[in-house]
């Protein structure tokens, strides 16, 4: 008996349209047992977590940013380029029990003095200026980084061009930043314009977030640029979970950047199943740190380097890359603390964004939804990128209350030593610029 091709063809697509109805159903109803996304259930079917494909729990990442010049023609180029970023990170997976994970960076300063493989005494940056292929001088520069850091090696690297984080600033609509400095300074030939004033609030687009990033002219030069740097990586990270630009469309136009700009042995596998893992970072486990020096010397060859400190680099190396990861921040339970009423919380509002006025907003926030607040100061410091909540160790829960109230995802709860007398229910809050760039001035959720 023959079987027309028209029919056999029909009943071929009949038994696809089938099936794939019958893997819709499994997927939705794992979906709903489950209380998870449905996009979070169907990536769990076609990329493997990150667990399965690099065969452990922690993976040691070695990330270069290498500079360029401009020839004559006003073109950029980048042969014998150098790293002018230079970071070793920890990457501990989300699992059950971390559902988070967690991410610590150490930063090595750029000019800190090292003895090349050739024997050569000179800057760690010039570990990656072979003039190979980028592979070749990838590999280079991070068996360099690895033995300075005491490492065996680096699980992957990734290089990525200045225009990366100059593309993903924009591609995210800018970012808020407020330098914690003046800062002018010209270099016509590097295409370098960096002109903030400290304490001001900038909506940087990327050259403007980069050009901020790179600037090195003050006194405390690599050392600062690294802390500037860090501060613009967090500011980047929180726009990108508060403002939820973690959908199929923008991680593909995410990648897309990656691939013009970054040059990696990570796997398209390996990406994928490392965006969708972290997807739900928690930023408040993000470390980041820095090798500090205790010297300076004049080098032939370059200049001016920075001697490490020793032993504070194998203290730093050996709580990022090998001590037990740390369990996540217990919070107290949020049924118990909805319950507090925010009329018995006394609050003081200090305001630590460097950002005139912001203190005061968050105080008449907090006063509108019910709390007492006592007064608004000035904190200890301008730095603080994320908003802290001080508590007594018996009054968590109130400032649990005040925690969930400002709303905030990168700010944390912290229990302060018992004093001798602390008042009952009383609460510190240091505003931090978050609460600017979080969206936290105008997120403030309605007493329940």
């Amino acid at each position: 008996m023959r079987v027309r091709a028209d029919s056999l063809t029909g009943r071929v697509l009949i038994a696809v349209v089938a099936l794939v109805a019958v893997l819709a159903g499994a997927v939705f109803a794992q979906a709903l047992i489950e209380r998870r996304n449905f996009r979070d259930v169907m990536a769990g079917y076609f990329v493997p977590p990150p667990q399965t494909l690099f065969h452990k729990d922690r993976i040691a990442l070695a990330l270069l940013g290498i500079d360029y010049d401009y020839n004559s023609k006003d073109e950029e180029y980048s042969t014998n380029a150098r790293t002018d970023t230079i970071m070793a990170a920890s990457i501990d997976f989300p699992s059950s029990d971390d559902p988070s994970g967690h991410v610590a960076m150490l930063s090595v300063p750029r000019d800190t003095d090292v003895v090349l493989p050739s024997g050569r005494e000179d800057k760690i940056n010039a570990a990656y200026a072979g003039g190979g292929s980028p592979l070749m001088d990838a590999h280079a520069s991070e068996r360099v980084i690895a033995q300075f850091l005491g490492l065996r090696g680096f699980d992957r690297f990734v290089t990525l061009r200045i225009n990366a984080a100059k593309e993903l600033v924009d591609a995210i609509g800018g970012i808020d930043v407020v330098p914690d400095e003046t800062m002018n300074y010209d270099d016509t030939w590097g295409h370098l314009h960096i002109h903030f004033i400290g304490g001001r609030m900038y909506h940087m687009n990327g050259d403007q977030a980069v050009s901020y990033s790179r600037f090195r002219h003050d006194e405390c030069s690599d050392p600062c640029r690294i802390k500037r740097q860090q501060q613009v990586i967090r500011i980047v990270l929180a726009k990108l979970q508060n403002d939820k630009f973690h959908d199929l469309l923008h991680l593909n136009t995410f990648i897309d950047i990656i691939h013009r700009n970054v040059y990696t042995d990570l796997s398209q596998q390996e990406i994928m199943s490392l965006a969708l893992a972290f997807e739900h970072f928690d930023r408040g486990n993000l470390t980041t740190g820095q090798v500090p020096y205790v010297d300076t010397k004049d080098l032939a060859c370059c200049g001016n380097v920075l001697i490490a400190d020793d032993a504070a680099k194998r203290a730093l190396v050996q709580k990022y890359f090998f001590d037990p990861i740390a369990p996540p921040r217990s919070s107290p339970d949020a049924a118990a603390a909805a319950h507090v009423v925010p009329a018995s919380v006394h609050v003081v509002v200090e305001n630590g964004s460097g950002v005139a006025g912001v203190g005061a907003r968050a105080a008449e926030a907090l006063r509108k939804a019910g709390f007492v607040v006592d007064g608004v100061v000035n904190a200890d410091s301008f730095r603080y990128d994320a908003t802290e909540v001080h508590t007594d160790p018996r009054a968590t829960l109130e400032g649990q209350r005040v925690l969930s109230t400002l709303a905030l995802r990168g700010a944390s709860v912290q229990p302060d030593p018992v004093s001798s007398s602390p008042p009952s229910g009383a609460v510190t809050v240091i505003v931090g610029r978050d609460y600017v760039t979080g969206g936290g001035a105008g997120a403030v959720a309605t007493p329940k």
